[in-house]
């Protein structure tokens, strides 16, 4: 089972629901680690939040929302 499949198990969805971004409550696409992997982040769920395309690509590139601020957001 891949972190997605975890995510919507352990928040009781089934995979048709709609997640919203946590951050501007547009349509969610991905799901973000909040603790990158690379940095020793896991895929557990409390590591992920629900982000739209371009909140998630904000905050890969310009670190916008800052980890801190997603973190709050959890």
């Amino acid at each position: 089972m891949n972190y997605k499949e975890k995510y919507y198990k352990f928040y009781g969805l089934d995979k048709c629901d709609i997640l919203f971004c946590a951050n501007c409550f547009a349509k969610a696409t991905q799901l973000h680690h909040i603790k990158y992997k690379s940095q020793g982040g896991t895929d557990d769920v409390k590591n992920l939040i629900p982000l739209c395309f371009t909140c998630h690509s904000r905050h890969h590139t310009r670190n916008e929302p800052t980890t801190e601020e997603l973190k709050r957001l959890l």
